[in-house]
């Protein structure tokens, strides 16, 4: 896709999504960054239920690191992976207490050292809680980059680096939830709705049209 249709394509999400935003519930960066943990192989609407009651307890990570791993799992057992979870989450506090006075650090290295944050957790943080323009790749973003022609890459890095160059500047901010919430809702994965995509016009997927039609 050439930088006019990638303008066009991000001028359309922005007046089709015009609050865009995570859908995680959290009130300071440590739950974000929690929730986003959390968030691996699972949806954002049973992490929320269960951050709910978590934050409700440990809201800080002073008292996520007194609640210990099995506390934090009797809260999280409806999460896929809850006993690595509830590992990870009591870990990172202790870190954050040790290492960042209980605070989280708006650092990629500093952020990737603790346990169970990867480079997509870090993204996610730098750019929803610290205003950095990161995008973090996700299967969402992977699927939308490659389907319409934005970023096409074979792998998540290479998405995320094709999208860090293409974007244009103005929407660079805002891309991440801009596209994880196109992927969520319409460019779906099984069945995309094209047929009321706000970027048929632009998108380079071969095979819209056909969607199109047998959605109407």
């Amino acid at each position: 896709m050439d930088a006019k249709h990638i303008k066009q394509c991000f001028a359309a999400l922005r007046a089709s999504i015009p609050e865009p935003k995570t859908e995680l519930q959290y009130a300071s960066a440590f739950q974000l960054l929690v929730a986003v943990v959390l968030s691996a192989q699972s949806t954002d609407k049973v992490v929320n239920l269960c951050t709910a009651t978590l934050f409700a307890e440990a809201p800080d990570a002073f008292s996520m690191a007194a609640l210990g791993e099995e506390g934090i799992k009797n809260h999280i057992r409806r999460l896929g992976l809850f006993n690595a979870k509830a590992r990870h989450v009591h870990g990172l506090a202790e870190q954050l207490i040790a290492q960042h006075h209980g605070e989280v650090p708006p650092d990629r290295h500093a952020l990737e050292a603790l346990p169970g944050v990867g480079r997509k957790t870090a993204n996610v943080v730098l750019n929803t809680q610290f205003g950095q323009p990161t995008i973090a790749v996700d299967t969402h973003i992977f699927r939308v980059g490659n389907r319409i022609g934005i970023a096409p890459g074979k792998t998540p890095l290479a998405v995320e680096q094709a999208l860090l160059k293409k974007v244009p500047a103005a929407y660079i901010q805002d891309a991440h939830h801009l596209l994880i919430l196109h992927g969520r809702y319409t460019c779906t994965a099984r069945r995309p709705h094209c047929e009321r995509c706000a970027l048929f016009s632009c998108c380079a997927w071969p095979d819209k049209v056909l969607w199109a039609h047998q959605n109407q």
